[in-house]
């Protein structure tokens, strides 16, 4: 898509979109979809990226201005973010992850005077710091440093409301925004054939490969699926050091040639034909963009319910189940559940925040 040059009489807010690199998880994946889709007749848009060295224009709109900062990891980006601040001299910076957040809100008051800054919140805090394995200050820094955002921006009233009583941060500088979704994106891919063989049913699940996500609850589950849909098999679109440890217990329950491993895939809208379930297995989550991005296809939905948020948007769903525990016997039981359920090839019109596939 072409954007003519903007008219120079026009004053655009300057707005610097920071997240790690492209390509990365899902805060990274929302952060590109806000500069792909940002007006360039409102906003000069610049995208920061902390420890990227390269970035291939290509992969964004010629209207955004890349930085990448080729900081080797978050904490070493304290200089060229001043600098780039310094040099962009933006009205709104918006960070997208936690780990930058962090270093975005410490150095706030040295940023050029009157910059207003927006922090994405991409998880539920309450269960980051109880599962996170975080240090015992997280909650203490959490505190201090939040307070130094003019907005903290959460993807659920359930989250909003879960963070501003963890931190004790004042619910006017909480927002609720639902996470962007690429609806003609997805739409197209679902057009397309598919490309998953054998006889079904074809299950999917995205994310990285932690122990929060719940693969290893998810793999379980499906050798009991199994059971009583022989033909059944899975696809894992992510990556992440539970990799090897994953594998192994695909392994031990004779799995190998049932659960695939695709490793890291941006965008996945290619795997939802043929999908017959999408499955949300975590312990924990705040409001993932795979699961909006499966909505938005209409594919049937299992999750547990790893946020009030999660449980909030899916309740009394047509095509959408919930997992009464998070328990590979309970997922199990509430994907065979599903399975009885459905026709093959259903799909559902969820409506959230987005229109209906279909309308």
């Amino acid at each position: 898509m072409y954007a003519p040059p903007a008219d120079p009489a026009t004053k655009r807010a300057k707005i610097l979109l920071l997240t790690s690199r492209m390509g990365g998880g899902g805060a990274e994946h929302v952060i590109s979809l806000l500069a792909q889709r940002l007006s360039w007749e409102k906003y000069e848009v610049h995208l920061g990226l902390v420890t990227a060295a390269y970035a291939d224009a290509a992969t964004s709109p010629p209207w955004v201005t890349l930085h990448t900062l080729a900081s080797r990891r978050t904490r070493a980006g304290v200089i060229p973010l001043l600098r780039l601040a310094w040099q962009v001299r933006p009205d709104v910076v918006l960070s997208g992850a936690s780990e930058i957040n962090f270093l975005t809100l410490l150095l706030r008051p040295l940023f050029p005077p009157k910059t207003r800054v927006l922090v994405r919140q991409n998880g539920t805090v309450s269960s980051s710091l109880a599962f996170g394995n975080a240090p015992s200050y997280t909650r203490w820094l959490y505190r201090l440093i939040y307070r130094r955002a003019d907005r903290v921006i959460c993807q659920s009233c359930a989250m909003a409301e879960d963070l501003a009583r963890e931190l004790g941060i004042d619910e006017q500088r909480v927002t609720v925004l639902p996470n962007p979704v690429d609806i003609e994106g997805i739409r197209a891919a679902c057009n397309t054939s598919s490309t998953r063989i054998g006889p079904g049913p074809h299950l999917l699940a995205v994310g990285r490969l932690v122990r929060a996500k719940g693969f290893d609850l998810l793999i379980e589950a499906l050798a009991a699926v199994r059971e009583q849909f022989p033909g059944a098999d899975l696809i894992i679109a992510g990556s992440g050091p539970e990799e090897p440890a994953l594998k192994s217990l695909c392994r031990s329950l004779y799995l190998e040639t049932a659960v695939s491993f695709v490793g890291h895939v941006d965008p996945v809208y290619p795997f939802f034909p043929g999908t017959a379930i999408f499955v949300l297995s975590s312990r924990y989550e705040g409001m993932p963009n795979a699961l909006l991005e499966a909505a938005a296809a209409g594919l049937p939905i299992v999750a547990t319910a790893a946020s009030g948020g999660i449980t909030d948007l899916l309740c009394d769903q047509s095509g959408a189940w919930l997992a009464p525990e998070i328990s590979a016997k309970s997922l199990a039981e509430t994907i065979v559940t599903a399975l009885t359920n459905i026709r093959p090839g259903e799909r559902f019109h969820y409506r959230f925040f987005f229109p209906s596939v279909g309308d």
